[in-house]
């Protein structure tokens, strides 16, 4: 899988998700991208975009997009409060079909 991971989350996050291509929103030379530009410019290219935002999926249209969105819902977003969510973190992005959201919450 080719997943993306936002901004707002932590880079270190990656390490968690071994098999998979990982990049991030930064090292793409996206951070500067409001959320609709952002899901434009990564259509084709990946197939997972991974977020702590929760607001994206209310203030965009993702069913209609080319990969999958899994929002990760904790206390913080620092990387201690994501690892818990890891496990369901790696199912979801096993079985996230195109245009899907899962919300996971920790």
């Amino acid at each position: 899988m080719r997943i993306l991971l936002d901004a707002c989350v932590p880079r270190r996050l990656a390490n968690e998700l071994p098999g998979h291509e990982v990049r991030t929103v930064p090292e793409m030379g996206w951070a500067d991208l409001d959320d609709g530009p952002l899901l434009d410019a990564m259509a084709g290219l990946f197939d997972v975009l991974v977020t702590v935002d929760k607001s994206l999926p209310k203030q965009q249209r993702v069913h209609t997009r080319p990969f999958g969105v899994v929002v990760l819902r904790a206390r913080t977003n620092r990387l201690a409060n994501l690892l818990p969510l890891v496990s369901a973190l790696r199912a979801a992005v096993e079985e996230l079909h195109p245009g899907e959201i899962r919300e996971l919450a920790g």
